[in-house]
């Protein structure tokens, strides 16, 4: 008998993330790690006179394809799942590693080349598809959050069951808020950051795209983007997880970067000319996420954080940004990592991270859970 609690999460991403209707196709992305969740999805899709397909994939297979791959044989499979998605209304993508550096090896241009290769199937879906992704309990996970197996089961599955209807709501002001901001400024340890957003729309994320949720997000003007940021959570990319990343911006671009693995991160941002420049500026609302996990589907939601992402900006909050590289990195600013103030427009709106204006009080955790 399939927990109730993953019978909910299915039918919450079928009903809520990508509003399936009948007769319409969802194609179902995972690896069989997420086998009850599956299971679960085609059950409730059938129930509601839609179609599910399911593509099965393990990450140790990928890491012996993806090391030997070669621009013919990428065009190729581009093509059948250019195909596959086009077919299809929505798409659910779970993600459910036993073991998160499993891709760690791969030769860096080896994921550029995918990344060139498969960007019109992400195209397709983020722009004209109804999408989620969402990641499901492993072992792998459970450790990297450093929770017993069981412990992390009920973390994720209480998590990605919010009310986010109610977060949807409570939203809103801030997205009106941010539309109306030209200059927003980050201060914690380590970080005095200024950029504008004026004239670039703000994006609710409440459930819709991503399981869990809990962001507004929007991109900074591409060139205005001056000072230093310092993150204060693990930033995984591609199987290793670089800490103590600090970015210096002049005029949009990063201009000086370290970690504990620097060589290794100008790398990453030297794979073209957009990975110096940012896509997204994004704040992260979800009450029930308070600690990173090295998994960026949480930790970029994590209450009392922002993300500031160098690299792609998304369509719906587009920059004019491009790159193969989006990454998300964190700082959260409550007490606990030391604080920090968001000022938008020479205002202070959030303060260690608590909003402080009445209109965003209702993001607040207090009033979210």
């Amino acid at each position: 008998m399939l927990d109730e609690r993953v019978v909910t999460l299915a039918r919450t991403l079928l009903h809520h993330s990508v509003e399936l209707k009948k007769g319409e196709r969802v194609l179902i992305t995972s690896p069989l790690t997420a086998r009850p969740l599956i299971k679960a999805l085609i059950k409730e899709a059938y129930a509601m006179g839609a179609y599910p397909y399911v593509n099965i994939y393990d990450d140790e297979i990928s890491r012996y394809l993806i090391t030997g791959y070669e621009a013919e044989q990428l065009e190729t499979s581009m093509g059948w799942d250019l195909k596959r998605v086009k077919e299809v209304d929505a798409y659910i993508s779970i993600a459910s590693s036993e073991n998160d550096s499993e891709l760690s090896e791969v030769p860096g241009d080896k994921f550029q080349l995918r990344g060139e290769y498969f960007k019109p199937v992400q195209k397709v879906i983020i722009n004209e598809r109804k999408w989620v992704l969402l990641n499901y309990p492993t072992k792998g996970l459970a450790q990297k959050a450093k929770m017993s197996f069981e412990s992390f089961e009920n973390f994720l599955l209480d998590v990605c069951n919010v009310d986010y209807k109610k977060m949807e709501q409570a939203q809103q002001p801030l997205k009106e808020l941010m539309e109306r901001t030209d200059k927003v400024r980050i201060v914690s340890p380590g970080t005095d950051l200024s950029f504008s957003i004026k004239g670039i729309p703000a994006v609710k994320c409440a459930g819709d795209n991503n399981i869990p949720d809990g962001e507004v997000f929007t991109a900074p003007v591409k060139d205005s983007v001056n000072g230093t940021i310092t993150y204060n959570t693990p930033c995984p990319y591609r199987g290793t997880i670089f800490n103590n990343v600090s970015l210096t911006f002049e005029n949009g671009k990063i201009v000086e970067a370290t970690a504990d693995n620097s060589e290794k991160l100008n790398e990453i941002f030297d794979t073209d000319d957009g990975a110096r420049f940012v896509g997204e500026f994004a704040i992260g609302v979800n009450p029930m996420i308070q600690h990173p996990m090295g998994d960026i589907l949480f930790d970029e939601k994590i209450c009392g954080s922002i993300h500031f992402t160098p690299g792609e900006a998304y369509e719906d909050a587009d920059n004019g940004n491009r790159s193969s590289v989006h990454w998300d990195m964190v700082l959260i600013q409550r007490p606990e990592y030391g604080g920090g103030e968001l000022y938008f427009d020479d205002v202070l709106v959030r303060k260690d991270g608590l909003f402080v204006i009445p209109e965003l009080e209702g993001l607040n955790p207090e009033n979210l859970k």
